[in-house]
């Protein structure tokens, strides 16, 4: 029996929504053991040689989460063989411990295995964080592998109101800095996290003269906003 190419034009108003043991005990179990799946719905490709924001546009099926099959590539490292996750111009970061995917009818039952990793741009440690996220699905036993195949699905962090007031003000104090003094806005502006924290951050990086110029430029901004 040949692959549906195209379920949604077949079947009009369908959504790809399968749960986590649904991912894994069937689609990702039946792809690693060689079997033809009944929808050609998920298809493989190596994510790592493109943008997590190009991704949706290669997915076969999706509208806000989209999926791969992905051959998964190792390198050698501390500790044996590690999966390269890098890409030419960022990297994915895993956050968090694995999550056990575990049969809702027999909870004893670990089907599989889910990682968190978000997308940096730049090169690790110091890259900066995007709101990309991908959850990486492999099974647990490890004894019928195949080959070494995961699931990944990729999708994008909604963006709270409290980060776009967060960007407002720092672009407000970037031109009150290029409008006054002539200071050159520090490193840490092109983060997303804001305030101490993130000046501490950036006096551990570049030197506690980099903090000063923070901590000065905030000053002034705070002074400046005062006198309005």
């Amino acid at each position: 029996m040949e692959n549906i190419i195209s379920p949604e034009i077949i079947l009009p108003g369908f959504r790809f929504h399968p749960t986590e043991e649904e991912l894994v005990n069937y689609y990702l179990k039946e792809t690693v053991l060689g079997k033809n799946l009944y929808c050609d719905i998920i298809g493989f490709l190596n994510i790592y040689n493109h943008y997590p924001w190009d991704l949706p546009g290669m997915a076969k099926i999706g509208e806000r989460e989209w999926y791969f099959f992905v051959q998964r590539d190792t390198r050698s490292g501390h500790g044996g063989k590690k999966p390269n996750r890098t890409t030419e111009r960022g990297y994915w970061k895993a956050t968090g411990s694995d999550r056990q995917i575990r049969r809702l009818t027999e909870p004893k039952i670990i089907m599989g295995l889910r990682k968190t990793l978000v997308f940096y741009t730049g090169k690790a440690p110091n890259g900066n964080r995007t709101d990309w996220v991908m959850n990486e699905y492999r099974l647990s036993d490890t004894s019928i592998l195949r080959e070494d195949i995961v699931l990944c699905k990729i999708y994008r962090k909604a963006t709270s109101l409290r980060v776009f007031e967060q960007r407002a003000e720092e672009q407000a104090l970037s031109s009150y800095v290029a409008q006054n003094n002539n200071i050159t806005v520090p490193l840490p502006l092109q983060h997303h996290d804001y305030g101490t924290n993130m000046a501490q951050a950036d006096s551990d990086e570049h030197g506690p003269s980099s903090y000063s110029a923070w901590t000065t430029m905030t000053e002034c901004f705070t002074q400046s906003k005062k006198n309005l």
